[in-house]
């Protein structure tokens, strides 16, 4: 019988995944399954995956210097230049691919157990930073799901940075015109820690893979009966 793989490392959208459908997740991240190519929506000229990833690194090369402004951010042209005038002040850290070991201590991003990509964290002072995370699409139904990625952006901040007292963590969701701010104390993101080890535990040592046949599930699911057809117990669309 062949070995069953494991996944190496974990990620929050990972555990989004894994959380989700196992079996999806097993598809997707350990077979390896290209997902099959989808038909744009209509009045669309870009998947809102694809609008995402060309955002953000709008983003990013607006902030450094080396992109110019996109029309997707206009409605965040104060917050963005400030932010450019930190970064160049050497105050902000952008795109940071920061991994963590099982013991919860930074690790190299290749051999890392956890791994997370963050957006920017400006370092007001000594003792107190802003963690920002730009958000394109909805905020509505996103909530929960938007506030744990805060909590966990805000425990590997204060484990990478000891000397840390402070973390207000930000979410700019460019599309809804909004900014949601939670402010952490290092004691109250600490106690994140268990709960967070634990689910990255669950994840990397599964060893089975059900399916989780439901709506919510399998609307969006490219392995199903309507896809790929790699499950077979998913709810038609």
């Amino acid at each position: 019988m062949a070995d069953i793989i494991k996944p190496i490392s974990w990620s929050f959208s990972k555990l989004g995944d894994f959380t989700k459908c196992k079996l999806s997740f097993k598809i997707k991240h350990l077979d390896k399954v290209p997902e099959p190519e989808r038909p744009l929506p209509a009045g669309k000229s870009e998947h809102a995956n694809e609008r995402g990833s060309r955002v953000h690194d709008a983003a990013e090369h607006f902030v450094d210097g080396t992109g110019t402004f996109a029309k997707e951010m206009a409605d965040f042209q104060p917050e963005f230049d400030h932010l450019k005038h930190l970064y160049a002040a050497g105050k902000v850290s952008l795109e940071g691919e920061w991994g963590m070991d099982k013991d919860w201590e930074s690790a190299p991003w290749n051999s890392a157990w956890l791994r997370l990509k963050l957006d920017a964290i400006v370092f007001a002072s000594p003792l107190e930073a802003v963690v920002i995370d730009y958000k394109t699409g909805r905020k509505f139904g996103n909530e929960i799901k938007h506030a744990q990625q805060l909590q966990l952006y805000a425990l590997v901040s204060f484990l990478r940075y000891p000397e840390l007292e402070t973390i207000h963590a930000e979410l700019w969701y460019l599309d809804a015109k909004e900014i949601t701010l939670q402010t952490y104390t290092r004691d109250q993101s600490l106690r994140f820690k268990r709960s967070f080890n634990q689910q990255g535990v669950d994840l990397t040592t599964a060893t089975s893979w059900p399916a989780n046949p439901n709506r919510y599930s399998c609307q969006w699911c490219p392995y199903g009966p309507d896809g790929t057809g790699h499950c077979t117990v998913g709810v038609r669309k």
